[in-house]
């Protein structure tokens, strides 16, 4: 499902990524471990192509990343992947549930009873009207997880998704992320500091200087 081959990215002539290659398959649930700044989240930028590689090449499902346009890697993100930020990044002024349905709303699929299934999922059944000013840290970022996976993404990547969670919300929403890949045989790639929520993976890499290591 993802091949990452020589990785490599820089900032200024400063080196982010080096040398990171692996392999992630359908059905695999992976979690990503390393030192704040070690470039976790720039590593799933570039694998959703949100932003470039300076050298090595990105395959997802089959197409090469760096032979795509802007447009046909949006494309991409919107049929393929699921992408859970930090940041949450819901828009305002749509509702929660509003929120959940987009990506579903940007393939011309309509699918009330997936929302609201995956609201409950995660612990927000009846917060659907809602506007995201109106809820907690924790309650947005079950937003952002729940529109990940609304539309059966095919790769998920997750960036810290239980990090403003208490245990009891994280076992939940790990739940989701697991139905995704051992149910519906999505591939994930979770990046955390959690120990709990790595525990839960088939895998456990870590994230270095020199490239992705066993953990």
């Amino acid at each position: 499902m993802l091949i990452l081959d020589g990785i490599g990215k820089a900032y200024a002539g400063t080196p982010v990524l080096h040398g990171v290659s692996l392999e992630l398959r359908a059905g695999e649930f992976v979690a990503l471990l390393g030192e704040s700044g070690v470039g976790k989240s720039t590593l799933l930028n570039c694998i959703a192509g949100l932003d470039d590689v300076d050298t090595g090449r990105i395959v997802i499902d089959g197409a090469e990343l760096h032979t795509l346009d802007a447009d046909a890697r949006a494309l991409l993100r919107r049929r393929l992947l699921g992408f859970v930020f930090q940041a949450f990044h819901v828009l305002p002024h749509l509702s929660v549930a509003e929120n959940v349905a987009l990506p579903l709303l940007l393939l011309g699929r309509r699918d009330p009873a997936r929302v609201q299934a995956l609201l409950a999922a995660v612990g927000l059944q009846g917060l659907g009207e809602r506007l995201p000013a109106q809820l907690s840290g924790g309650q947005l970022q079950r937003v952002a997880i729940a529109r990940a996976v609304v539309h059966g993404p095919r790769l998920i990547l997750a960036d810290e998704p239980t990090g403003n969670l208490d245990p009891t919300t994280a076992t939940r929403v790990l739940d989701v992320l697991h139905e995704q890949v051992h149910g519906a045989g999505a591939a994930c790639l979770l990046v955390t500091h959690s120990q709990a929520a790595a525990a839960r993976a088939d895998r456990v890499l870590r994230l270095t200087a020199a490239g992705i290591e066993a953990a």
